[in-house]
């Protein structure tokens, strides 16, 4: 069972990320404020869960959390600045926009730099065990897949619908035949001309 938050003597948020792995597209962040008493017993790290589940916990997070905020980070910034730091930034900018402003950031993964003076706690695997976390993966996750969703209409082919621009064997082999699309990340395409080693 997931703790609300990592600590109770400041307004905290959870923060997460979705799509730092994909060729294309751009990453988002969420950040979270819950009420103490949020509890939800399907909430978990948004990659344990089905889609069906992440739709339903989305709507149930951005109704009862205290704010909740989701930004993204393009691609050409992502070339320009390299994924990690687009994550940190990504979080950054979700975290700006919160209304009330938290007291305390709690992050998932093993560091964070940002221009925001909060403080802040990294937690590897923090979001399969704090329900702020969770809650901010799964609105990283639904938005991005939603944003992704709708790229895949206006550029058929790549198979964006299934794969949300992940790596997978289709996206690189259609990348090889159609070429690359303005959303991809030309960064991390140096291997698509080989799809056969993937």
């Amino acid at each position: 069972m997931l703790e609300n938050r990592y600590q109770n003597q400041l307004p905290e948020a959870g923060c997460d990320e979705a799509g730092r792995g994909c060729l294309a597209g751009p990453v988002f962040a969420a950040a979270v404020m819950l009420p103490p008493d949020f509890f939800h017993p399907l909430l978990n790290d948004s990659k344990q869960m089905t889609a069906r589940r992440r739709d339903l916990l989305r709507g149930i997070i951005e109704r009862e959390a205290i704010a909740w905020a989701v930004a993204a980070v393009p691609p050409d910034r992502i070339d320009q600045i390299n994924i990690l730091n687009a994550s940190f930034e990504a979080m950054t900018l979700a975290v700006e926009q919160l209304a009330p402003q938290p007291g305390f950031l709690a992050i998932d993964g093993n560091r964070f730099r940002s221009r925001l003076t909060l403080p802040h706690r990294c937690i590897v695997g923090g979001d399969a065990a704090f329900a702020d976390i969770a809650a901010a993966s799964v609105l990283a996750k639904t938005h991005r897949d939603e944003y992704m969703q709708r790229l895949a209409a206006e550029y058929p082919g790549y198979g964006w619908e299934r794969n949300k621009g992940y790596p997978t064997r289709e996206h690189r082999l259609a990348v090889g035949r159609l070429g690359p699309t303005p959303h991809h990340r030309l960064t991390f395409l140096h291997d698509t001309t080989q799809p056969e080693l993937f």
